[in-house]
């Protein structure tokens, strides 16, 4: 634990965003270098390739005994930009309480000091494959698009994709399905040109109203996302997730109520979810006494597995469009889509690191799903259809992953390693 406290000390500190407009290119090609040197280190000799989106994905293979399967350990070097409010640096590994915070120190340099230290702590008796990506959070389908041009350069018997986390810490947790999306820009358009609110305000359609009132028929009054021609009754029957700790986690202020009327599970991993991203209106500061012509919003609708993401985007285009008071003129541009994940958990990867994880932990595996999509897990599934694809990993929910103070529970760190060692030993370990 303590190499992999340097480790993560020194990734951290490499400002990886994959956004050249705003970090320099060269902090994600360090970080790239120096994860396929640790790697390399670690027994599975790397190398870098470049994606067809022009990042650097490390790539390595160390070959098994002759029989034994090939096990695939993925993770990212790339990190979201820091942004405002940290309370220390985003790009200096700093200990608080027990934690460890820092840009990426979960998502998703954690993860790979995960698979480097089981690596350190094992000799595998299976063939290992390492993937670790350079462009995951920029969404730009470098690595899949690889993936589709070579795909023997990633075929595996198991995939473990170090991208989630547990419940809770201490709580060990496979991710079994992955919500899909479909983003879209929706642009209402009423008048020539902006009006004078004494003038015409009454008569005069207002964009802007139009689209505050097409937004508001896409959830009910509790909150239950209703896009027309989506089901929204869906059942999560994995482990749930208490409401006080929920609350909790996303930071909820009292008195304000969690939305939807299923449980949290169901609400979060098995039924639809529209997010409104953005609108395009006047701000408030220096807005004036002006009728609007037009009016635009970014949505994001997240779906479970079961539905088809084209299926989708159809439907919330055509529900937008029926929802549009005064005969609005609507344009909706399909931005984005993702599919929905769901993992086979029957096979002997999945009993294996089943085992692995409780004799790590000490306490029963739970299953849980998560509402954020990983697209490369679908084209893997696509790809190699026999594949068992695990998810599991450092980020629980107080990991804060995305926003400031970002951080890691060493101890999910040495737990998974742990869990991670044994199951490449295979079962006949000494």
């Amino acid at each position: 634990m303590e190499r992999a406290r340097r480790d993560l000390t020194e990734l951290v500190a490499m400002r990886s965003v994959a956004d050249p407009r705003r970090f320099p290119a060269e902090e994600c090609l360090r970080a790239a270098e120096w994860t396929a040197d640790a790697f390399t280190e670690a027994g599975v000799p790397c190398k870098l390739y470049e994606t067809p989106d022009g990042s650097q994905a490390v790539i390595g293979h160390r070959p098994g005994p002759e029989g034994a399967p090939t096990v695939l350990l993925y993770s990212h070097y790339d990190v979201q930009p820091p942004g405002d409010g940290w309370r220390t640096s985003p790009w200096e590994l700093t200990e608080r309480d027990g934690r460890w915070y820092g840009r990426g120190a979960a998502d998703c340099k954690g993860n790979i000091v995960m698979h480097l230290t089981a690596l350190r702590a094992a000799e595998p008796r299976v063939g290992v494959k390492i993937v670790i990506e350079g462009s995951e959070e920029q969404g730009t389908d470098g690595l899949e698009r690889l993936l589709d041009q070579d795909p023997e350069l990633f075929r595996a018997d198991a995939i473990v994709i170090g991208d989630t986390g547990n419940l809770a810490v201490g709580v060990p947790t496979f991710t079994t399905c992955l919500r899909g999306q479909a983003n879209v820009v929706v642009t209402v358009t009423t008048m020539r040109g902006a009006l004078h609110s004494g003038m015409y305000g009454g008569a005069a359609p207002d964009a802007l109203a139009a689209l505050v009132h097409m937004l508001g028929t896409l959830r009910d009054a509790a909150g239950n996302t209703t896009v027309q021609g989506l089901p929204g009754d869906q059942r999560w029957d994995g482990a749930q997730y208490p409401l006080e700790r929920f609350r909790e986690d996303a930071g909820i202020l009292d008195g304000v109520a969690v939305t939807g009327t299923g449980t949290i599970a169901d609400m979060l991993w098995a039924r639809p979810a529209l997010t409104v991203l953005g609108i395009d209106c006047p701000p408030v500061a220096g807005s004036v006494a002006a009728v609007q012509p037009t009016a635009r919003a970014r949505l994001n609708l997240r779906i479970p597995p079961g539905i088809d993401p084209q299926d989708a985007c159809e439907a919330l285009a055509a529900h937008l469009k029926a929802a549009a008071p005064w005969h609005s003129r609507v344009e909706v541009e399909a931005e984005s889509l993702g599919r929905p994940f769901l993992a086979r958990t029957g096979g002997p990867a999945y009993s294996a690191m089943t085992a692995a994880l409780t004799e790590a932990y000490g306490q029963k595996v739970v299953t849980r799903g998560q509402g954020g999509s990983i697209p490369l897990c679908g084209a893997f599934q696509g790809h190699f259809p026999d594949a068992e694809i695990m998810l599991m990993g450092v980020e629980e929910p107080r990991a804060l992953i995305h926003a400031a103070d970002e951080s890691v529970d060493p101890s999910e760190i040495e737990n998974l390693a742990l869990a991670e060692a044994i199951f490449l030993q295979g079962p006949h370990r000494t």
